[in-house]
């Protein structure tokens, strides 16, 4: 299988964009913005199929669109309802827009479909690289705001009673979000990035309680869901993003059981 430079390039790649989706995924779940993520997979397609039209890369489109709609998305207020329906609203018009743009562009239906599901194993050299700067650039972050933001993110109003910049730590985090929202979606898609953003987050909330522990099994899983799902592709010819979707699901309901049985015994 590491014979083929499309393999090893794949790995290399998704690598990074497990760490990054396991690493971010602990803070999304902590602050309760899966919603959010969601929201911004969708507005990648959106980005993405732009790029493709005015002549720039996906992911360059991608990266645009999600890191302003972060901020302006994640900025809402109000009722829960209210914002509920306003994310639905903003997710419907940039579908909307994605689909647009690529019939505005004359690409054959290939494109859509690498965009909505992910096209690891056909990822070049310098998309490689690419990756990993951006995928270095969220881990750097992380580790230089990792303290106040997780202190943020987990005690929010204890860390305004401390006199935090939870604004801007709360911009800080959200700017990541978009970065990572824009790798992930190399590997699995803009549709299902959120699944990498997500599951392995929560599934790790049942297994561990400190932080760090949370960490290192997040990233455990996703690892372990890309790895074993480019695997498991390159020997049926099935897709990528199915095998990692379905590894990821398995995982979020063998730790939902084992929280269970924790509880009563």
């Amino acid at each position: 299988m590491f014979g083929y430079e499309f393999m090893r390039q794949a790995f290399v790649a998704s690598t990074f964009i497990a760490i990054t989706a396991g690493l971010v995924g602990v803070f999304v779940v902590s602050r309760n913005m899966s919603f959010l993520s969601h929201t911004l997979s969708e507005i990648g397609f959106a980005g993405a199929s732009f790029g493709i039209l005015v002549g720039i890369s996906p992911l360059a489109g991608m990266i645009i669109f999600t890191l302003i709609s972060s901020i302006a998305v994640g900025s809402l207020s109000g009722e829960a309802s209210r914002r509920e329906a306003s994310i639905s609203a903003i997710s419907s018009l940039f579908i909307g827009l994605g689909i647009l743009f690529l019939s505005l562009s004359a690409q054959s239906s290939s494109y859509a479909t690498n965009i909505l599901f992910g096209s690891i194993v056909g990822i070049s050299g310098p998309e490689v690289k690419q990756l990993m700067i951006l995928a270095l650039f969220v881990i750097v972050i992380f580790l230089v705001f990792y303290k106040p933001l997780a202190f943020d993110s987990f005690d929010h109003l204890g860390a305004q009673a401390a006199g935090l910049k939870t604004r801007l730590l709360s911009i800080t985090f959200l700017v990541t979000l978009a970065f990572s929202v824009s790798i992930g979606a190399q590997i699995v898609g803009s549709l299902l990035v959120f699944v990498l953003l997500t599951l392995p987050a929560a599934t790790a909330k049942y297994l561990v309680h400190s932080v760090p522990k949370m960490i290192l099994v997040s990233v455990g899983l996703s690892l372990a869901g890309v790895w074993l799902g480019l695997y498991l592709a390159f020997i049926t010819n099935w897709p990528v993003t199915f095998f990692i979707s379905s590894f990821e699901v398995l995982a979020y309901f063998g730790g939902l059981s084992y929280k269970n049985w924790k509880l009563t015994h």
